[in-house]
């Protein structure tokens, strides 16, 4: 949105030969910029007298907002569920190579572990602002432990947790502390998982239902005590029945509490999930679409034998499997990739623009967090 911020002597950078977002079109216009807030013409032209201190040749190309990506496991050689002797260099690596994809921000994440990963990990992966020098993080997912072992995928089973009270303590035992974390996957069905889900959400974590068993009823429960999220769509839950959809039915449900949206996340590098299943889940639902990568420490890499956690995956061709099994185990497109394919799948377009137009909200984030 145009900002109307007053005057400022900071300097204005023009953006020419470009094209944005607007009015639902990708439309030839200038963009005019002061101190990372885009500007309102007329307002500059008029109300300030202002006029460009710097001009930038787009040569052509589009000008979008940066995508979020809110389930990244790890990337070029980097996983975050292993807690090396440099985590932070990590990290920064991975944000400095998916800003080159179009990725401003994300959400280092963490899939089923010992408990010693998550008190070695968690604390060094810190909030931080984005720039030039890499994305930003908004904060750690942590994928698990608290997921269903019939729906665990990749997740190795021997680490797997069941709720004992489902408040603070079990979470602390687990993880260690919540500072930092954006976002905790659960599977819904697990006994006293409300208890659990109240507290996150309590505490401005959002809660997403995944790797799970639950069926709407549950699902819907968990909404109402503060879930609003979906890991993955379609993956790792139960298929979607005429009779009772399960997770998938939060997409039409009509026990949502009021004023209230369910994203989900899909991962639409054309192995997950079929181009008609993009299609029916954002036709059914568009305004809670957010694409994932899902990517593991392999994206970036030649195939060959990778880490997931605690465990081996290989790549061949575009596919992550587990070690000596045919399950999906992550990802290694980039949001780029993701976005063309998903745009190809629907034929929709897969950006918010500068106004209050939004097709997809890559930056839902910051509403789920509010």
């Amino acid at each position: 949105m145009p900002s109307n911020k007053s005057v400022s002597d900071a300097p204005i950078t023009q953006f020419v030969n470009c094209r944005i977002l607007k009015d639902h079109k990708l439309q030839w216009e200038d963009l005019w910029v002061r101190e990372g807030k885009i500007l309102n013409p007329e307002k500059l032209f008029f109300d300030e007298e202002g006029f460009a201190d710097h001009k930038v040749d787009c040569e052509d190309k589009i000008i979008a907002p940066g995508f979020i990506d809110v389930q990244i496991n790890g990337g070029y050689g980097i996983d975050f569920s292993q807690a090396s002797s440099d985590i932070r260099g990590g990290v920064a690596l991975v944000a400095k190579k998916i800003l080159e994809h179009g990725v401003t921000s994300f959400c280092p994440t963490l899939v089923t572990s010992p408990s010693d990963i998550y008190h070695k990990v968690i604390p060094e992966l810190r909030v931080q602002d984005g720039g030039p020098e890499g994305a930003g993080v908004l904060g750690i997912h942590l994928e698990g432990p608290f997921i269903s072992e019939e729906k665990r995928g990749a997740h190795p089973p021997k680490f797997l947790r069941t709720f004992k009270a489902g408040g603070l303590a079990d979470l602390m035992e687990i993880y260690g502390h919540l500072d930092n974390v954006a976002m905790v996957t659960l599977a819904p069905e697990l006994a006293n998982s409300a208890a659990a889900i109240h507290e996150l959400s309590g505490r401005g974590i959002a809660v997403s239902l995944g790797h799970s068993m639950a069926d709407l009823s549950q699902a819907e429960e968990a909404v109402q005590h503060g879930a609003k999220f979906i890991t993955h769509l379609f993956n790792a839950m139960l298929p979607f029945h005429h009779r009772d959809p399960g997770i998938v039915g939060l997409l039409t449900s009509d026990r949502v509490p009021p004023g209230r949206t369910v994203y989900y996340g899909m991962i639409a590098d054309g192995i997950h999930t079929h181009p008609a299943a993009l299609r029916i889940a954002h036709r059914a639902h568009p305004a809670g679409l957010v694409l994932v990568t899902d990517a593991v420490m392999a994206m970036g890499l030649p195939p060959g034998r990778h880490t997931l956690g605690q465990q081996q995956i290989d790549i061949q061709g575009l596919h992550a499997y587990l070690t000596g099994t045919t399950t999906l185990s992550g990802s290694i497109a980039t949001m780029d990739m993701c976005v063309r394919h998903f745009r190809e799948a629907s034929g929709q377009c897969v950006l918010s623009d500068y106004t209050d137009y939004t097709c997809i909200k890559f930056s839902f984030l910051g509403e789920l967090l509010l």
